[in-house]
């Protein structure tokens, strides 16, 4: 049994995720490596300030521009767009562990004796034209469509064919994301993208519960420190049940894959991934560590238990974009200030292309938290950084917009 006190626990997760002390990760190789060590990160189209995945990565990969992940989805390939935890972004090494759920998107695909044909007619479309969008192919109807992995769950209903055969196809991996502009997606053969070998190879985890206890491996890694509790660290694999979930813990301890962690405090055991035992050593052994001050994505592996969050940190946080405005406690798109062990406040930021200048609404900081001039130069540098990923060359305060200075 390792044991570790409260801040012990704070810091090893804080330095897996790369959010202190000097950047572990920078450039485009850094970026790739992260998602790796995180097997996804989420994907969300609302870009107040940046993406989700976009945000996910600045906070902690030095120099990192929102070009980098284009070109690692769209030019080298190496990442790609695919269901995992909701819509995510994953290595595309790891193409081949996701064939049951292409291969249950073309069982459901198969109720829809209209959609086989469709989908030649498409094939054949981008065989000829090249990647298209649902505006761009030739398909001027609806159909009634049940989608097998759609991003929140089985969804069916009337939509238009166009888009229900291009989704179809990329659920199948026949199709992938070729570029985006803007939200709108354009798709292209896989064959054409992914080398034959990844596309043929057979999935590694043909038993159904050899596949969760990867997929529960690789989310122990993607946070850092979990525990065996229900946890939206869990979503998206698909039927996990708590009994299947408590077996998978005690075989990978038993397998020696996850070491089981005590934290001062916490009445739950932590887990963490057996590989990270040297980090692990180097917390215990006690080093100071460079604080950073850092943005943190709403959607971010490192919040992805957030009632695990508020035990260790003492932060409690809700994304408030889906909460009706008169309900909302902060705002619209808000993002926690991290600053070295601690979380400082909440900040919201917008981006106004037009006149490429970063907006800050609003800062609130956390109770206890003193407003010293060390972190206020930590903060305008970290806006100064964040205006230069935004593509702006100005920051602005709104009138009022500094709460708790």
């Amino acid at each position: 049994m390792i044991r570790l006190t409260n801040r012990q626990a704070r810091q090893f997760m804080l330095l897996k995720q790369g959010l202190l002390g000097k950047y572990r990760f920078e450039g485009k190789p850094g970026a790739l490596a992260f998602v790796r060590q995180a097997g996804c990160i989420q994907f969300d189209p609302v870009d107040a300030c940046g993406k989700n995945a976009e945000l996910t990565l600045q906070s902690r990969v030095k120099g990192f521009t929102k070009g980098m992940l284009g070109e690692l989805l769209y030019e080298d390939r190496r990442l790609v767009d695919y269901p995992d935890k909701n819509l995510s972004i994953l290595p595309a090494r790891d193409w081949p562990c996701f064939e049951r759920y292409r291969r249950a998107a073309r069982e459901s695909g198969r109720q829809f004796p209209e959609l086989a044909q469709l989908e030649v007619l498409t094939k054949e479309y981008i065989e000829k034209n090249g990647p298209v969008s649902s505006d761009d192919l030739p398909i001027e109807r609806e159909i009634h469509w049940h989608s097998a992995i759609h991003w929140s769950g089985n969804w069916q209903g009337n939509t238009k064919a166009a888009r229900a055969v291009l989704e179809q196809l990329y659920s199948t991996g026949e199709l992938v994301i070729h570029h985006k502009k803007g939200t709108r997606k354009y798709y292209d053969l896989a064959c054409r993208h992914l080398p034959r070998e990844l596309l043929s190879a057979p999935d590694p985890f043909p038993d159904e519960f050899g596949h969760k206890k990867w997929r529960i491996l690789r989310r122990i890694g993607a946070v850092g420190l979990l525990w065996n509790r229900p946890s939206d660290a869990w979503l998206n694999i698909w039927g996990l049940t708590t009994a299947e979930r408590a077996r998978a813990f005690d075989e990978l301890e038993a397998e020696n894959r996850i070491l089981s962690v005590e934290v001062e405090g916490l009445r739950h055991r932590l887990y963490c991934r057996a590989e990270d035992l040297p980090l692990l050593e180097e917390v215990i052994r006690g080093a100071d560590h460079r604080p950073r001050l850092e943005f943190i994505a709403p959607l971010d592996c490192f919040l992805w238990d957030r009632k695990l969050i508020e035990a260790l940190f003492g932060f409690e946080y809700s994304w408030e974009i889906y909460t009706p405005k008169a309900k909302r406690k902060y705002g619209f798109y808000v993002l926690p200030i991290l600053y070295g062990e601690r979380f400082a406040g909440r900040i919201e930021a917008v981006c106004e292309a037009k006149t490429q200048t970063l907006v800050v609404k609003n800062v609130w900081y956390e109770e206890g938290v003193r407003f010293t001039k060390k972190l206020e130069a930590e903060l305008e540098k970290s806006l100064r950084r964040f205006a230069r990923f935004n593509a702006c060359g100005e920051v602005r305060w709104l009138s009022g917009g500094e709460n708790g200075r």
